[in-house]
């Protein structure tokens, strides 16, 4: 029996129905303005592959030869939608904190699987890291997911812990993100994610924590639904039961994409752990 979507503990409303807000139109407007005006300053590359998919590619926004790293991003949209460049705003502030920005593309669900968009966000920092060697770059690279992108940023940063090498991940702003994906297959989402328990099971970053992980900040809007603040809460205690460092931040009065807009405020807590992991 199908439940009811606007049941406060279904699935569907903790994760779809129950995270929508009446303000998103104005709120990807103003996200729309601050993209065009983005793209005004210089030091852009846009549209780099990173692999042969058509979406398996990148932009560059350079903070200049004083930068302390590089910011690589991860866009939300539940693996089935959205694109790197409707969050370009973000990088002309990162590029204040001085730090060079790498906005990620990645293939889509239904065409690919949850594991191979993980794949494609390994090649893409592949190539960052490839680029940065070739360029002289030894600053670090902090991993910011949004979302879904939250839940590619800790893969890889899971993937930098199996690895036991000497990779340059800093550190992981995870916000708003699943990590356990096994709520979604009661989803309308799952009509494209297309996910069975073991394949949930095989994409939940919760199951694979290890020691060796790169400090992490996981960061939700505390006007979110609880699973949102859950999802975040039990990532950092496994995160921090493997003796990894990890904090948790809720933004309050933020919703599930307001939350960006304390990604770019200069002095915000996030502005501080970046500075943090900068070793300023």
């Amino acid at each position: 029996m199908q439940r009811n979507p606007m049941d406060p503990t279904s699935p569907q409303f903790q994760y779809v129905n129950g995270q929508m807000r009446e303000h998103f139109a104005d709120l990807f407007a103003t996200f729309e303005q601050r993209n065009a005006e983005a793209l005004l300053l210089s030091g852009w590359t846009l549209d780099q592959p990173y692999g042969p998919h058509p979406r398996e590619v990148m932009d560059g926004l350079s903070a200049g030869p004083q930068a302390f790293g590089t910011v690589v991003y991860f866009h939300a949209g539940y693996w089935q939608s959205r694109d790197k460049s409707q969050f370009r705003f973000l990088a002309p502030a990162f590029q204040a904190m001085g730090w060079h920005t790498v906005l990620v593309n990645y293939p889509l669900c239904p065409e690919v699987s949850v594991a191979q968009i993980v794949d494609s966000a390994s090649r893409a920092l592949a190539q960052v890291t490839r680029q940065r060697q070739d360029q002289g770059e030894h600053g670090p690279i902090v991993l910011c997911g949004h979302s879904a992108g939250a839940h590619l940023a800790i893969e890889l940063a899971l993937q930098q812990a199996a690895a036991q090498a000497n990779a340059p991940i800093a550190g992981v702003l995870a916000i708003s993100g699943v990590y356990d994906l096994h709520p979604l297959i009661e989803t309308s989402l799952n009509e494209k994610l297309q996910m069975d328990a073991a394949s949930a099971q095989a994409c939940s970053p919760t199951h694979r924590v290890r020691a060796g992980a790169a400090p992490a900040l996981f960061v939700w809007g505390a006007a979110e639904t609880s699973a949102f603040h859950v999802q975040s809460r039990d990532m950092a205690v496994l995160w921090q039961q493997q003796d990894n460092e990890a904090e948790c931040l809720a933004i309050e009065g933020a919703d599930h994409f307001s939350v960006l807009l304390d990604l770019i405020a200069p002095d915000g807590s996030i502005a501080h752990t970046l500075s943090h992991w900068a070793g300023r």
